[in-house]
């Protein structure tokens, strides 16, 4: 079934549909990984948003059932090179298709997904609709009449608390839009996690007496969650911190800093950054579209632990006088490589550290 991807700048392509058959819009992206397809479309980072794989080839281990992020995708639409019908695979459980058809969401293949990064690189991000053909008169002008969401965080956020039990420290775990990646990593060193959703103040936060406090990924602008920053402002020097992508934006912006809008952001699994302390280079898995300006740095108690080797974008803080450390990229990779898994123990021992300076002998 021939569908149309229609771009605000004009650009029209012409493709095969699959999955559902309804027209939806949003901002299209792309995202440079060889494999991950099932943990991206679960990402909640990617809510409402049109995720364009560069690799050619899409669908050819199919969907299992261990591979999520979330209970359910984000995701408004998929495009893709090449779709694989048949996928091979000892964990396959069914097809991209069948999945998509299942979840209600439109995907759109053979399209020169080259072409299209092309644009993006060149233009920045760019709303888009997947329609049917029908609808090429009239989709240019919804297209461009679209707002992009603001209430991204409010949509992927957990309603209400619940706790992952373990027996080591407590940590309570701010969902912005969490992969569940975040919460496997605690739980395999034995934290006690109770998730709570994104209004949580700190007041109810502390009263779950916490060892740490984690704030994670998410969709979206950071400057769209104001009620984030205070809540943080409240917790810095009781608690300590680590955030991750969306929380490393909004740990920034409560400690005086300040964000801005990306040409067209990170995502991928191969994002080289440097550890200005060790020197050391890892890989990594990003998946975002606002970074931190550094100049806004200037009169913060923020240091710059981290930087982008591709573009010199800030990717890592800590703050100078309390226990709270902030990285950009995904540690937990989901996709990705592993490189920078030992930011966990890290934050571990960020807390055990506090817990020995707090104890009165």
């Amino acid at each position: 079934m021939k569908r149309l991807l229609v771009l605000e700048d004009g650009t029209i392509f012409e493709g095969e549909g699959f999955g559902s058959t309804q027209d939806i819009t949003g901002e299209v992206v792309f995202h440079t990984g060889m494999t991950g397809y099932q943990e991206i479309l679960s990402d909640p980072s990617y809510c409402g948003q049109i995720v364009m794989l560069t690799y050619p080839l899409i669908g050819n281990y199919g969907i299992n059932r261990d591979d999520f992020e979330t209970i359910r995708p984000f995701i408004n639409g998929l495009i893709v090179k090449e779709l694989c019908q048949q996928p091979s695979n000892w964990r396959n459980e069914k097809s991209l298709n069948e999945y998509f058809k299942e979840k209600k969401i439109p995907g759109i293949s053979g399209i020169d997904t080259r072409k299209l990064t092309r644009i993006i690189r060149s233009h920045g991000t760019l709303k888009g609709m997947i329609c049917s053909i029908e609808k090429r008169e009239d989709a240019l002008a919804a297209v461009r009449s679209t707002k992009h969401i603001v209430n991204q965080v409010e949509t992927v956020s957990t309603k209400t608390a619940y706790a992952s039990p373990g027996r080591g420290h407590r940590v309570v775990l701010v969902d912005y839009g969490m992969k569940h990646g975040i919460l496997r990593e605690l739980n395999k060193r034995q934290c006690d996690v109770v998730v709570v959703p994104h209004n949580t103040s700190a007041k109810e936060i502390l009263s779950l007496s916490p060892d740490g406090i984690m704030l994670s990924n998410g969709p979206g602008d950071p400057k769209d969650v104001p009620h984030a920053l205070a809540m943080i402002q409240d917790l810095l020097g009781k608690v300590p911190l680590f955030g991750i992508c969306l929380g490393h934006q909004l740990f920034a912006l409560a400690s005086g800093a300040d964000t801005k809008k990306m040409k067209f952001g990170h995502r991928g699994a191969n994002h080289p950054v440097k550890d200005l302390a060790s020197q050391k280079v890892a890989i990594t898995s990003q998946n975002h579209g606002y970074t931190v300006k550094e100049d806004s740095l200037k009169g913060t108690r923020l240091k710059v632990t981290h930087l982008a080797l591709n573009d010199g974008t800030i990717e890592g803080l800590k703050h100078l006088d309390y226990p709270a450390f902030t990285v950009q990229y995904h540690p937990e990779a989901s996709p990705g490589p592993e490189d920078a898994n030992s930011l966990f123990d890290q934050f571990l021992e960020m807390i055990e550290n506090n817990t020995r300076e707090g104890v009165v002998l």
